[in-house]
């Protein structure tokens, strides 16, 4: 997953984000070694400062530690990463059910539509 940024909130909130992400989707697994802060900023083309800032925050989620003599690992608590991954499931869900709303759809007409996508996204992975 390569960096993306966009200009309406802070960058370190974006990494922050992104990070989570990277944690949920198993790209940084449980436990894992991350990069050194300056190789991660400069990979994502960010301030070490902004990285840094990122990373303590998530530090301060639980969601990374740091082994003084070792550098800064993904946490080993599955729990955790459940727990975020939930999160995220329920704000995008919410996000997007506000949009339907706002462009008048319905509740029934938001399941219909949800349910003909992935019937056809069903069909499409059989057809493959």
């Amino acid at each position: 997953m390569s960096w993306n940024f966009k200009p309406d909130r802070p960058i370190y909130a974006q990494l922050i984000e992104q990070i989570e992400l990277k944690i949920c989707s198993g790209e940084y697994a449980l436990g894992v070694k991350l990069p050194s802060v300056r190789d991660l900023a400069q990979e994502a083309a960010v301030n070490p400062n902004t990285m840094q800032k990122a990373l303590s925050k998530l530090e301060e989620d639980g969601l990374l530690y740091t082994n003084r003599t070792s550098g800064r690992f993904v946490t080993e608590n599955e729990q955790i990463v459940k727990l975020l991954k939930n999160k995220i499931t329920q704000n995008q869900i919410n996000e997007f059910l506000e949009k339907m709303k706002s462009l008048g759809l319905e509740r029934k007409e938001i399941i219909h539509a949800i349910t003909n996508l992935l019937k056809e996204d069903e069909e499409n992975e059989h057809d493959s």
